[in-house]
């Protein structure tokens, strides 16, 4: 282990939520609000995860995350880097959520419109130095993530790392290795299927 592995282990031991969520929303900024036709900020700071697109109100787009929660901003970051230019152009990119509590049939369709998501998410957190957990987002019902869900994750996570990101998730995970000093997070021999369970 490097000795910058090491410093960035431990400013993410040492450093509150909120102090390592300001470090990734300043990387996404640097990363995305500036960039030709992005235009895009990360924000934390509100009681749920919500994308609203530029208006009168606001001069950019927000991707807002909870609370100050380093994996809300990722996972939130995860979901704009999968959304096209339309999609980024609707409130919440004009996807339906239906709130915990889903059926076993609704859990199922999210489960499979979340597997690119929670892949990048994996990878950004890796970029990070932060431990990675699969969200279900139904603790009501008391469904955890499926078998089935973790293995489509793991197997997404090894395709992104076979043939790379798309653009702006590849950028962002760049610049979140280099922000907090961790090793490129693209090589597949870093993520196990074991570590999801």
């Amino acid at each position: 282990m490097s000795s910058l592995s090491s410093a960035a282990e431990l400013a993410t031991e040492t450093e509150t939520e909120s102090e390592i969520a300001a470090r990734i929303c300043s990387v996404f900024d640097r990363c995305f609000s500036a960039r030709e036709g992005l235009n895009t900020r990360l924000c934390g700071g509100h009681p749920e995860p919500f994308y609203r697109p530029a208006g009168q109100a606001c001069a950019y787009h927000r991707v807002e995350f909870t609370l100050d929660y380093p994996a809300s901003a990722l996972h939130e970051a995860a979901h704009w880097c999968v959304a096209g230019a339309a999609r980024r152009q609707q409130p919440d990119y004009g996807y339906w959520y239906a709130p915990d509590g889903r059926t076993a049939e609704q859990q199922r369709l999210f489960e499979r419109v979340e597997v690119k998501p929670q892949a990048l998410e994996w990878i950004f957190s890796r970029a990070c130095g932060l431990r990675f957990r699969v969200s279900a987002d139904n603790l009501a019902q008391g469904l955890g993530p499926s078998d089935a869900f973790r293995t489509a994750i793991f197997e997404q996570v090894r395709d992104y790392c076979r043939r790379g990101l798309p653009d702006r998730a590849g950028q962002f995970a760049t610049a979140l290795a280099s922000e907090f000093g961790r090793p490129q997070p693209f090589c597949g021999r870093l993520y196990q299927l074991a570590d999801l369970s």
